[in-house]
């Protein structure tokens, strides 16, 4: 993969860094992350070019630079301890923002839905909740992401190694928990266990999300109607109502959609042979 490096002068994009206001001139052009120097974004494209190289030996998490590997395994000497939980963080800083978890300090509130947060990037991140907002676009395959890290691991994807490998099927990943999570799918295990109705998930994004079911919660709201989801997949479907999004083309005719089930049944009434219902006077 290429990548060029490209300035504005006059930018004073702070959207990562609700804190501070300097000027970031320089723009990743794969993510559009923007930083205040050069040589902080020369470090950042290494992410997207060269991949994870830093391995972990207790964990065999990878990381992109010698620094970060060394902030991390500040969790395994336990450096970083909290003392109501024995959670163990990278610093000082991270530890300092998980205390406000015990005490019940929030700094800060959502406008929209009035949900707390203990910093101000935690609440830009919430925000695109509301919004739908996906500013952070794979140069690759054009898929959007809330979040630069969510980029960041999804760019792994289209790298060519792939070293942890399933031996029932035979399918890579750049990750080793992702292959973890793929093993249950041949094991069945499914450690992800509601405790309302004992329904069991291989993932616990799946919980999450089905606990939803029992508390009525809603918290992906639309912000032009006012409309709620329990998941962010419905908002997502819901915004190509007001912005007449169809991003689902057919190959054949070039007629879109704006699910991916509706091009599905396109293709099976109009583009194949297939005649599903059948008249049981006449077999037509």
């Amino acid at each position: 993969m290429s990548f060029e490096a490209k300035t504005e002068a006059d930018s004073n994009d702070v959207t990562e860094h609700p804190h501070d206001d300097k000027p970031r001139p320089h723009v990743c052009t794969v993510c559009n992350k923007r930083f205040t120097t050069t040589s902080h974004l020369k470090s950042h494209r290494e992410r997207h070019s060269r991949g994870s190289m830093y391995p972990c030996t207790q964990c065999e998490k990878c990381f992109i630079s010698q620094q970060c590997l060394t902030n991390h395994m500040n969790i395994h000497t336990s450096k970083y301890k909290c003392n109501e939980c024995g959670k163990c963080c990278q610093n000082n800083t991270e530890l300092a923002i998980h205390s406000r978890s015990h005490s019940g300090e929030k700094l800060v509130e959502c406008s929209v839905c009035s949900k707390q947060f203990t910093t101000a990037e935690n609440l830009v991140r919430h925000s695109r909740i509301h919004s739908g907002e996906r500013p952070y676009k794979c140069h690759v395959c054009g898929k959007a992401f809330r979040e630069s890290g969510c980029l960041s691991r999804h760019t792994i994807l289209h790298m060519a190694d792939k070293p942890h490998k399933c031996h029932l099927c035979d399918k890579s990943f750049c990750e080793s928990g992702s292959l973890i999570s793929h093993m249950r799918l041949h094991t069945g295990e499914k450690p992800y266990t509601c405790h309302m109705c004992d329904k069991a998930f291989t993932q616990s994004g799946s919980l999450n999300s089905h606990i939803r079911v029992h508390t009525g919660d809603k918290p992906y709201k639309c912000h032009l109607c006012d409309k709620a989801f329990s998941v962010s997949c419905s908002l997502n479907k819901h915004m190509r109502v007001h912005t007449g999004d169809k991003p689902y083309k057919c190959s054949q005719c070039n007629k879109s959609f704006s699910e991916s089930s509706s091009l599905q049944l396109h293709k099976q009434r109009i583009h194949s042979s297939r005649r599903p219902h059948e008249c049981p006077y006449c077999g037509k």
